[in-house]
């Protein structure tokens, strides 16, 4: 039986432009099409849980607005529970502005809203089942202070932390030591890390630097590559199924999402990112967050498909 999952983090609404191009500063672009879809790295992160068949619960904050009751019944649909969803009565609910390029890549930018206010405080009526959960997933839309609270409170209570450090920001190393796995891509472990990196070999002197700040386990994600994995004294290189992209947008979240689904089936570390590499590979085939995120039916007889390469 999968274990208890908490996802604490963001929900917002995305709004998605397609377009030839990313513009650069003080270009305009005509979009070629445009579309508002759920969002927020924790909603995708709590949505990918549910549908690849975990157990989950959400802590969030909305506003009390059309996006967040929207939110609410989209999350009673998906099966996520949300018991712990807070309504703010003072900011609107989180928005994201993003803009897919023909190739798949994007750019986005959010306006947290709601996200920014989910303080400590909030999360007392959520201790108990905080206490009854077996792995924390949390990323970086809600205030750094929560993060750094739930990451001593879980640590005390001996509850898995995982952390998706997105979106990119220098962490402090009394923070990943609470870290049991953290999961950058190849900018943010650069930021955590302080070595530049270009290549796998950079990623994989990156992921070493961040276990010696601390981290027990360091998963790296470079993209159609797939993942490098820092684990007991290791370095694996996890591939992803080669795919065409149509659009990368929550690629991260639903490789998180995929990753403590397996954890808490009691796979490996390397098994458990095979198979959030094959997740993240089918999203990218389809457009938008939320609507790109897979079953697990979608999934069946493929987490052993792929081979790591020791190296």
């Amino acid at each position: 039986m999968p274990s208890n999952i908490m996802v604490v983090g963001s929900t917002n609404m995305d709004m998605v432009v397609n377009t030839s191009h990313i513009p650069v500063p003080g270009e305009t672009v005509l979009a070629d099409s445009f579309f508002m879809n759920p969002g927020g790295k924790g909603a995708n992160q709590a949505v990918t849980i549910a549908r690849l068949g975990g157990t989950v619960q959400f802590i969030s904050k909305v506003g009390n607005d059309v996006f967040g009751r929207q939110a609410s019944r989209m999350f009673d649909m998906e099966g996520v529970n949300t018991k712990h969803l807070f309504s703010d009565g003072e900011l609107p609910s989180g928005v994201a502005l993003i803009t897919v390029e023909k190739s798949g890549e994007n750019s986005i930018v959010v306006a947290p809203g709601a996200n920014a206010n989910l303080m400590p405080d909030d999360l007392k009526p959520a201790y108990s089942d905080i206490n009854n959960s077996n792995i924390l997933l949390m990323q970086l839309e809600i205030p750094i202070e929560t993060v750094k609270f739930l990451s001593d409170y879980a640590a005390s209570k001996n509850i898995r932390v995982v952390l998706n450090p997105a979106p990119a920001v220098i962490l402090e190393d009394e923070l990943l030591k609470k870290i049991d796995i953290i999961t950058p891509n190849m900018i943010e472990a650069e930021l955590i890390s302080g070595i530049k990196v270009n290549n796998i070999e950079d990623v994989k002197n990156a992921a070493k630097r961040i276990h010696e700040k601390g981290v027990k386990t360091v998963i790296v994600t470079v993209g159609p590559l797939g993942a490098v994995v820092y684990n007991d004294g290791e370095i694996n290189v996890v591939a992803s199924p080669k795919v065409t992209p149509v659009d990368t947008t929550a690629a991260g979240d639903v490789f998180n999402g995929a990753l403590v689904v397996a954890l808490a089936e009691n796979r490996s570390v390397l098994e458990s990112t095979r198979f959030a590499c094959i997740a993240a590979s089918v999203s990218v085939t389809r457009k938008g967050a939320q609507s790109s995120i897979p079953y697990r039916n979608e999934l069946m007889g493929e987490l052993f498909s792929i081979e790591s390469k020791e190296t």
